[in-house]
């Protein structure tokens, strides 16, 4: 069946992309989370067996299993790493978005992934929602995650640049306060997506109407 209203959902981590995507399914959307699905991809045997090869034993536990943090603290140090850990997840993951949305049933469908346009993947989606947070509010939230000031300063280091993001995005919310704040934006941002006819992209019913809502909803 697959849905014609797609939103792609990104930002840095830590910048409350998982928040903005629990409070769409509130509202009925079905929801895929890249990152769960790169998780579960990778403890498949063989994707298990490209990464040993690829990083030796050490980013295996005990049983055999990847040892995601011990990965982590690998390709986060390292940008060639990060990036030959990606080749081998990405084409799987897209090949499972695929899937998935040829699959789903809801009449909104909302996709979260850290790196949605740096992997070309977002011409897929009707919108583009970049989610934003303060440099300092993102520390603080991923320091209660239980992380370290040595993973949360590799984590922030690694992110990808700011520009290209921007300037795919039809919408960009701002996470840096309160929540009631982000859900203003949300509920704007929102209805003003589901104006348009279905199958016209955002950017193109955004170009077609001059008075629309500014793309920054803070």
């Amino acid at each position: 069946m697959g849905s014609e209203r797609r939103i792609g959902l990104t930002g840095d981590v830590g910048s409350g992309k998982s928040s903005v995507r629990r409070w769409l399914e509130a509202r009925g959307a079905g929801s895929l989370d890249l990152d769960r699905v790169a998780r579960a991809l990778l403890e498949q045997a063989p994707q298990r067996e490209r990464v040993r090869q690829a990083f030796g034993d050490g980013v295996l536990d005990a049983d055999g299993h990847i040892d995601r943090a011990a990965l982590a603290r690998r390709v986060f140090a390292e940008p060639r790493l990060l990036q030959l850990l990606e080749a081998i997840v990405h084409p799987m993951v897209e090949r499972e978005v695929e899937a998935w949305l040829a699959a789903q049933a809801s009449q909104l469908a909302v996709i979260e992934g850290i790196k949605l346009v740096e992997t070309g993947m977002h011409p897929r989606f009707t919108a583009l929602w970049l989610v934003t947070c303060a440099p300092d509010e993102r520390r603080r939230r991923l320091l209660e995650r239980g992380w370290d000031e040595a993973e949360v300063a590799r984590r922030m280091a690694a992110a990808t640049a700011f520009a290209p993001r921007l300037a795919a995005a039809t919408a960009v919310i701002d996470n840096s306060g309160a929540w009631s704040a982000t859900e203003r934006q949300l509920e704007r941002a929102l209805a003003r997506f589901l104006q348009r006819p279905p199958s016209l992209p955002e950017a193109e019913w955004t170009a077609r109407r001059p008075d629309s809502a500014p793309t920054m909803l803070s």
